[in-house]
């Protein structure tokens, strides 16, 4: 394998690309118009346009993308995540084409792209499901007596739905009706298929995913868990590596019945086996994500593996170079979506131009990005700008580290969550460790970052005063109003 197509944009991109160069692998970029400056452009071998900005009118033609390995001569495509990274049609059109796609099969993709065939390949292995219905629903009024059984509250799903499309929640008998038809509509929207299915409502979710990684020779390795509970909007916005609840009983429980979920598949590559876990601490299977995630590098900073290597080395025919018994927990990972939206304003995503852009340095702080100064944030796409990964010894260290990170990170020019992001730092349900998917309607308040803003506008002023006049801190005190908490040595004059 000497030269592979990276059928994606941004940051993820690069990070392909980085680790394919360390492997002495050549490079393919693809771009749609909107990218053409884009950093993943620039830093690959080789790059070509394969069409306008809108997505499903370049990075979602999958024959757009095997015409680009055709006329560069790329071996093998990396679809990274979204996009084309969990099609199965896709995943099919690459192995007819004669070339390598770096993932799981086209049938393995098929099976766990569905929660429904995903759930009955999943019960092959006795893994623990929430009690609900097993197949499509299609008769309202059955559905409805099956609810019953379960019990209220419960959760209407959408059989190929994800991101919280075609989700709701059913407190009582009365309301099943409304909402099942609204699923369903939302399901058929969003995804062209209007299957759902029932399940037991968990109040209090923590949602736990385990990292497995799979030969061609069938070993099958998990790589211990990420905990992705603090979401906006059903989508994640800060993990962590590993949980703070586990147990060791429990993680080696869990990493057993995802490596299960992968064998019910034969599965190649990298995947994610996700769970819900109960305030029980019990466990229950949710989906399977055949690609690599957002929070990947979390992983990486426990283990010392690079996720994207193996995913190579899985594609070209080696096998895996360790076994279950080798793989270690080393220390604790923080990872932050910096998004480009605006907390304040119920996480609507924000467009701009970065007028200033400078990254966090130092031990332990690690920023996977796609962007630098005075690039403007394209509407096209995710709003991610990037993902700042903090490590540490422990838990502690990794959150003070993440504090130190977010504060040095310098964006201006759009809203971004890094408030948000230290708001979570240092709350204390966060801290202790007891939280769940509910953590952001539960504690969040916007208030409280409009309020630290408007100390960090009247610090700036304060300070742009001093450069002037320097005068004395009574005076300023007197002028400004400053609360009695600027008194307590904030800041400092000299």
């Amino acid at each position: 394998m000497n030269k592979i197509l990276i059928a994606n944009r941004g940051e993820i991109a690069l990070r392909i690309m980085r680790s394919a160069r360390e492997m002495g692998i050549k490079t393919v970029a693809v771009y749609s118009e909107a990218d053409r400056e884009a950093l993943h452009v620039l830093y690959a071998d080789e790059a070509i346009c394969i069409g306008p900005a809108p997505s499903n009118q370049s990075y979602l033609v999958g024959e757009n993308i095997i015409e680009a390995c055709k006329v560069t001569g790329a071996e093998a495509i990396h679809p990274g995540y979204g996009f084309l990274s969990e099609n199965a049609s896709f995943a099919k059109l690459v192995k007819e084409s004669g070339l390598i796609l770096i993932g799981p099969t086209p049938e393995a993709m098929e099976i766990m792209g569905n929660k429904l065939s995903a759930k009955a390949a999943a019960l092959k292995y006795n893994i623990p499901m929430v009690p609900g219905t097993e197949e499509a629903i299609t008769d309202i009024e059955e559905a409805k007596l099956r609810a019953i059984e379960v019990g209220f509250p419960i959760l209407i799903k959408a059989a190929a739905g994800g991101g919280g499309k075609g989700m709701r929640v059913v407190e009582q008998a009365s309301d099943f009706k409304e909402q099942m038809q609204l699923a369903v509509s939302e399901a058929t929207s969003a995804f062209g298929d209007g299957s759902v299915f029932i399940e037991r409502y968990v109040s209090s979710p923590r949602h736990i995913e385990i990292q497995i990684l799979g030969d061609t020779h069938g070993n099958i390795v998990h790589l211990f868990e990420r905990e992705c509970s603090v979401q906006r909007r059903h989508q994640k916005v800060i993990e962590e590596a590993p949980s703070s609840i586990l147990t060791e009983e429990i993680r080696q429980k869990m990493g057993a019945c995802a490596v299960d979920v992968a064998r019910s598949v034969s599965y190649v590559g990298a995947g994610t086996v996700e769970f819900i876990l109960d305030e029980h601490l019990d466990f229950f299977f949710l989906e399977m994500n055949t690609r690599l995630q957002v929070e990947h590098p979390v992983t990486e900073m426990i283990t010392g593996l690079d996720l994207v290597k193996e995913q190579i080395k899985i594609a070209r025919g080696e096998k895996l170079s360790y076994k279950q018994e080798d793989l270690k927990i080393n220390g604790h990972a923080l990872e932050l979506r910096v998004y480009a939206e605006d907390p304040e304003n119920n996480f609507l995503p924000d467009i701009g131009v970065l007028q200033t852009y400078s990254t966090p340095k130092g031990n332990g702080v690690r920023v996977d990005d796609g962007f630098k100064q005075g690039m403007e944030i394209p509407i096209y796409y995710d709003p991610m700008i990037a993902k700042l990964i903090t490590y540490g010894k422990d838990r502690e260290e990794a959150i003070e580290r993440m504090i130190r990170a977010i504060d040095e990170y310098d964006i201006t020019g759009i809203k971004t969550t890094l408030a948000f992001g230290k708001f979570v730092m240092q709350h204390k349900a966060f801290r202790e460790g007891n939280f769940d998917t509910h953590f952001v309607s539960k504690y969040f308040n916007a208030e409280s970052l409009k309020s630290e803003n408007e100390d960090e506008a009247l610090m700036a002023a304060l300070i742009a005063v001093i450069s002037l006049k320097k005068p004395d801190m009574v005076q300023i005190q007197n002028q400004v109003g400053i609360v009695s908490n600027w008194r307590k040595n904030r800041v400092k004059f000299n």
